[in-house]
């Protein structure tokens, strides 16, 4: 936590010095970047809260999760540094914009990645143990959903398994085997993917919108966020972007694949 305090210190000093020599900034950048700078900050810690309470109090639900994985990884992880760049580039508001939903919609693919590869991942691509989400009891939006799924459909037997799962740090891999099943069984994993590759879709539409410059740098983009979302190229064939449909400037946080 130190060291965290620590590198979120240095990086304020180092945006300051950015902006203390604004004068070979682009006009109005210096105010374009204090502003995300200070909303960045706050959304961090808003998602960082959201898991943390979430997870002391049990509180389990969709939209919740969304708004976590929104604020906690698709914000700050991506979106926000992308604004950050165009606003230091000088890119219009429609262009800022733009990248931002891209990177909205791409962070938030990436944390819905996560949270299925925490469970159905190979630890040894993953790094980390398998179903360490579930054994601390972390509020995420693969549960929340497998839960709501099983209290519609009334089953009583796939609440009981994902109720007693949830949270329990000496679960074994039979215990982990069977809350694979319930979300197997009840369609959760497929959502979720499906899921992934419309946010996937959304991310490519938002892109091709900023209308950038073909080049190096925008194949560079594309790419980046092609890997951050997680999507194999298979999984893409003749699915092209799609497009931003209209209002989308409306939509609340985490719920990007509707705009």
């Amino acid at each position: 936590m130190l060291a965290g305090d620590l590198a979120l210190a240095w990086a304020d000093d180092a945006v300051t010095d950015l902006l203390l020599d604004g004068g070979a900034l682009p006009p109005g950048a210096v105010h374009r970047v204090r502003e995300l700078w200070r909303t960045m900050r706050t959304e961090m810690v808003a998602g960082q809260y959201l898991d943390v309470q979430g997870q002391a109090t049990a509180h389990l639900t969709v939209s919740r999760a969304l708004h976590a994985a929104c604020f906690k990884s698709a914000l700050y992880t991506v979106a926000r540094p992308l604004e950050l760049g165009a606003a230091l580039a000088g890119a219009d508001p429609a262009v800022t914009l733009a990248l931002g939903r891209a990177g909205r919609c791409a962070g938030l693919a990436f944390q819905l990645r996560d949270d299925l590869d925490d469970l159905f991942a190979d630890p040894r691509a993953t790094g980390k143990p398998s179903g360490g989400d579930v054994r601390a009891g972390k509020p995420t939006y693969l549960m929340a959903v497998a839960r709501a799924r099983a209290a519609t459909a009334g089953d009583p037997a796939a609440l009981g398994v994902l109720d007693a799962s949830l949270g329990r740090a000496d679960l074994t891999e039979e215990d982990l085997d069977r809350v694979r099943d319930v979300l197997t069984a009840d369609g959760t994993r497929d959502l979720v993917r499906e899921r992934i590759e419309r946010l996937d879709r959304r991310a490519r539409g938002h892109l091709v919108a900023a209308g950038l410059a073909s080049g190096p740098a925008a194949a560079t983009l594309h790419a980046l966020l092609a890997e951050t979302a997680g999507v194999p190229p298979t999984a893409r064939c003749h699915r092209p972007p799609d497009g931003p449909p209209d209002g989308a400037a409306t939509a609340a946080p985490g719920a990007e694949e509707g705009r």
